[in-house]
């Protein structure tokens, strides 16, 4: 018998007694005090844990700093497994989806590695994620049948109006019966590649889990209800151009009906200052308190494994209680200077050494994905010019194509892309994937954003007129417009190849860094897509296979004035 039952039943046992001699029952019943604790509750308190990620995006492999990894994710997981099940509990493991894309490695293999690795870690269940849509429905399919655990979304329906997905699944977890329900993001709709989502379709989150959880209640068949999303959180609910996420979800349901959401897609680490809508200022190894909205606690583990959040429950009562809550860093590291000014890359908590069987496993995996890395991918007839000293100084043919590439990979009218993304050129002849990593090694994601023609002119006032010279200046796609570099003001006459229209919606691409103001760029609030950069201009080299460098050439769609070059904006000082 553990010492924390032995304290519950020595206290309960004292409350009864105490209870009892003050009792003005008739009967003279003994009166049993409600159990305020798990350990006055004794055996009637159920113990379980719940551990998590999301955004997986391909990081089957530790990067170049030895972080991160499934080799080093398992072991963990498989130390909380044994530690939880030795204090008498036991384990649930749940993703929040998006395991495709991100890293060239796994986009290769279709996130073969990936999958095997969760397998492998035996997670329970994941939400599906709209990059679980970035390949054809085939390649998914196969996912779905190499996954040993279910892929959960109770809001995505196949054309004969039954859903694509199992909508929940019930686990037996130390006794008790828990639902998962699974959730997709709406917006996979709007970013999604029409070729693969045409026949799917994805509707409110809000209403089918209020569908599911009332069938889940008229069954009887579940003690508690969880959903693991792939929705994003969003503080106090502001969403902006995003599709509602996870507080609109848990604030729009009867308060009680969800115990939990385990997130993802905002790719955040979800950590609140107390009793507040706001977010902490968290670094890896704080404390992380989750979010709590309409009495659903909310969890992200921010992104690719760098965490695996672990939440310990308690169930007595009738009801869920959150013993502790944590994001666990996997290997994480942080720069820490000495005296001298040197500096040194130090463990943020205690090494995890990974496991033996599963890095050999994927190691298999991880050198087969290089070795495809030299293969060719397309062909270009000319050299396409990302030389620093071109692409910052004017509009060159491998600058607009990168904006191109993003641009129509989510059907933008407008493409824009900071020059200093740009950091190499392609030689003419063959291209591989190592070109296109070569040329965007970043990792930046393509976001999107909607606005009105008079707000589009407002911020191309501004990141059309950047100079020359800087990182700053714009490769611009699908727009014809003249910049008066004195003024920093543009006069737009086409959109898209239709006439501007001041009070017409418009949608353009800018990349992830420039959106959130990096250059000097107007901050944004945009649709996060979630497609990396590189991976975009790999998917855009590899579906044209021939590229003719010409296409991409300047073709006096945009006009400099009153500037000392007609080839950007450039302002001598007087």
């Amino acid at each position: 018998m553990t010492n924390m039952l032995i304290k519950g039943l020595v206290a309960t046992a004292v409350l009864t007694a105490l209870t009892g001699c003050g009792s003005d029952n008739d009967n003279n019943e003994v009166e049993t005090p409600v159990a305020t604790t798990c350990a006055e509750a004794g055996a009637e308190c159920k113990t379980f844990t719940v551990l998590h990620t999301n955004d997986n995006h391909g990081r089957f492999w530790e990067n170049s700093d030895g972080e991160y990894g499934m080799a080093a994710r398992k072991a963990l997981i498989d130390q909380i497994r044994a530690e939880v099940s030795s204090n008498g509990g036991e384990t649930l493991v749940l993703s929040g989806g998006d395991i495709n894309t991100g890293v060239p490695e796994s986009d290769l293999q279709d996130a073969l590695p990936d999958f095997i690795g969760m397998n492998e870690i035996a997670y329970d269940a994941m939400a599906v994620g709209n990059h679980e849509f970035d390949n054809p429905l085939a390649v998914l399919d196969s996912q779905r049948s190499v996954a040993n655990f279910p892929m959960l979304a109770a809001n995505i329906y196949k054309a004969d109006g039954t859903r694509y997905f199992d909508a929940y699944k019930i686990f037996d977890v130390n006794g008790l019966r828990v639902a998962v329900i699974g959730l997709t993001t709406e917006d996979t709709a709007k970013i999604g590649n029409p070729e693969y989502i045409s026949d799917i379709t994805f509707t409110d989150p809000t209403t089918e889990a209020a569908k599911v959880i009332a069938e889940i209640k008229d069954a009887g068949t579940a003690d508690i209800i969880f959903a693991a999303t792939h929705m994003g959180h969003y503080a106090d609910g502001e969403n902006g151009s995003n599709a509602p996420g996870d507080v609109t979800l848990a604030r729009a349901l009867t308060e009680g009906d969800l115990s939990a959401i385990i997130g993802g897609h905002s790719q955040n680490p979800v950590c609140m200052e107390p009793d507040t809508n706001a977010y902490a200022d968290f670094e890896p190894g704080d404390d992380c308190a989750p979010d709590m909205q309409n009495g659903t606690y909310i969890m992200q583990a921010h992104e690719w494994g760098k965490y695996v959040g672990r939440a310990d429950f308690e169930y007595f009562n009738g009801e869920l209680q959150l013993a502790s809550y944590q994001l666990i860093p996997v290997n994480l590291k942080k720069t820490v200077t000495d005296a001298d000014g040197n500096e040194t890359e130090e463990f943020v908590a205690d090494e995890i050494t990974p496991d033996a069987d599963l890095e050999e496993l994927l190691s298999y995996y991880q050198e087969r994905g290089q070795g495809q890395l030299d293969e060719v991918i397309a062909t270009t007839d000319a050299l396409l010019d990302g030389e620093r000293a071109n692409v910052r100084n004017m509009q060159t043919n491998l600058g607009r194509l990168i904006a191109e590439a993003q641009r129509t990979k989510v059907g933008a009218d407008i493409g824009v892309m900071n020059s200093g993304g740009v950091r190499a050129s392609i030689e003419a002849g063959d291209i591989t994937y190592r070109d296109v990593l070569t040329v965007q090694p970043f990792g930046n994601t393509v976001t999107l954003m909607t606005m009105t023609g008079a707000e589009v002119t407002e911020y191309l006032n501004t990141v059309a007129s950047f100079q020359r010279g800087a990182g700053a200046y714009a490769q611009i796609t699908g727009v014809k417009m003249t910049v008066d570099c004195t003024a920093q003001t543009v006069a737009i006459s086409e959109i898209n190849g239709k006439d501007y229209s001041a009070t017409d919606s418009y949608s353009f691409t800018v990349p992830s860094f420039n959106a959130a103001g990096g250059d000097g760029y107007p901050v944004l609030d945009p649709i996060q897509t979630g497609y990396v950069d590189a991976e975009v201009l790999y998917t855009f080299f590899q579906e044209k296979a021939s590229i003719v460098a010409a296409d991409y050439a300047p073709v006096g769609d945009i006009v400099y004035e009153n500037s000392d070059s007609t080839l950007g904006c450039t302002i001598t000082a007087n």
